[in-house]
C-alpha cells in the first residue's frame, strides 16, 4: 500500500529544489523565511531547524501567482481619499 508522503525540506534544500525547477527564480531564503513566520506555509520545527512542507510552498506560490494575474486583468477603483476634488 502506497502512501502520500508530504515532502519535507530544510530551508537550503528548499531553495536548491525551487532553482531545480526553476533557475532563475528570484525566490529567495529570506522570502521563504518569512513565509514560515507569518505563518503563511506550514513548517515544523525538529530542534533547532523548520522543516518546510515544500508541497505547500509551491502551492502558495501557485496561487499567489494566480491571484496577481487576476488582479493585473482588471481595471481597478481608485480609492476616494485619492482622488481630486475639483
Amino acid at each position: 500500500m502506497m502512501t502520500n508522503l508530504v515532502r519535507m525540506r530544510l530551508l537550503d534544500e528548499t531553495i536548491q529544489e525551487i532553482k531545480e525547477i526553476d533557475p532563475h527564480t528570484a525566490v529567495t531564503k529570506n522570502f521563504i523565511r518569512q513565509l514560515v513566520l507569518e505563518n503563511k506555509i506550514p513548517c515544523m520545527m525538529v530542534g533547532r531547524k523548520r522543516l518546510i512542507n515544500f508541497d505547500e510552498l509551491l502551492k502558495y506560490l501557485a496561487d499567489l501567482s494566480q491571484e496577481q494575474s487576476e488582479q493585473a486583468s482588471g481595471i481597478r477603483k481608485i480609492p476616494e481619499k485619492l482622488t481630486r476634488v475639483a
